[in-house]
């Protein structure tokens, strides 16, 4: 796999976490609006439950083809995609902040 290839795969697997997270935060937001007040066990369920899901998605996102890439013998090609990915994710996250506290 060539370089420029894990560049990009990491990029998008980053942004498919951001998009993904960006998903659930305005469903987060907008709960009381969808679902109503939830004052029964299920409210809390329901926020367990997405969190365990929402924590395997992005664990998909994140390791997913790095692991399958290190198993299939492609092991330096796996673990620079997991620390590309990783470093998109912080750069975007660096930036997510700048702009908040420039848009404050």
């Amino acid at each position: 796999m060539k370089n420029s290839k894990v560049i990009l795969q990491s990029f998008l697997q980053a942004l498919g976490v951001v998009i993904y997270v960006s998903i659930i935060a305005c469903l987060m937001n907008n709960g009381d609006k969808l679902f109503g007040k939830m004052d029964n066990l299920w409210g809390p369920v329901m926020f367990l439950m997405l969190f365990i899901v929402s924590a395997l998605i992005t664990s998909m996102l994140v390791f997913g083809r790095s692991i399958y890439l290190y198993f299939e013998g492609q092991k330096k090609e796996g673990i620079s995609l997991l620390f590309w990915t990783a470093g998109w994710l912080a750069v975007i996250t660096v930036t997510m902040f700048i702009v908040a506290v420039v848009a404050k």
